[in-house]
């Protein structure tokens, strides 16, 4: 079991910048992929980037490509998610989740993933 907690959400103005980490416990990382995916109210949830565990291999949506930044800390057993940039249409709750087995085509589908946190509300409003 993985046990995944999120931290760092909060209020931000258009433009500004907020970094969000997820911290894992219980079982190894190792081998695993991690990925970042948000949900807005009345919306799907969407992939946002993800991170393989073992080399670093990052996935990011068009849609934060070049504004967001995701990494892992392996000593810390922590993922960071750095948004840049931020843009009303950010707002959401950002879940965090860490899968095994995930092939690198299937990583953008939040079906893989067996460990999911509680989730961190990001609100974007001047």
């Amino acid at each position: 079991q993985v046990h995944l907690v999120e931290s760092g959400g909060g209020l931000v103005q258009p433009g500004g910048s907020l970094r969000i980490s997820c911290t894992g416990s219980g079982r190894t990382l190792r081998n695993s992929a991690m990925g970042w995916f948000r949900q807005a109210p009345g919306g799907d949830r969407q992939f946002i980037a993800s991170i393989r565990w073992n080399g670093g291999d990052t996935l990011y949506a068009d849609s934060v490509k070049g504004r967001f930044t995701i990494s892992r800390d392996t000593a810390k057993n922590t993922m960071h998610l750095q948004m840049n940039s931020l843009k009303p249409e950010d707002t959401a709750v950002y879940y965090c989740a860490a899968g095994f087995g995930i092939s690198r085509s299937s990583v953008s589908s939040g079906r893989q993933y067996n460990y999911w946190g509680q989730g961190t509300q990001v609100t974007v409003s001047p």
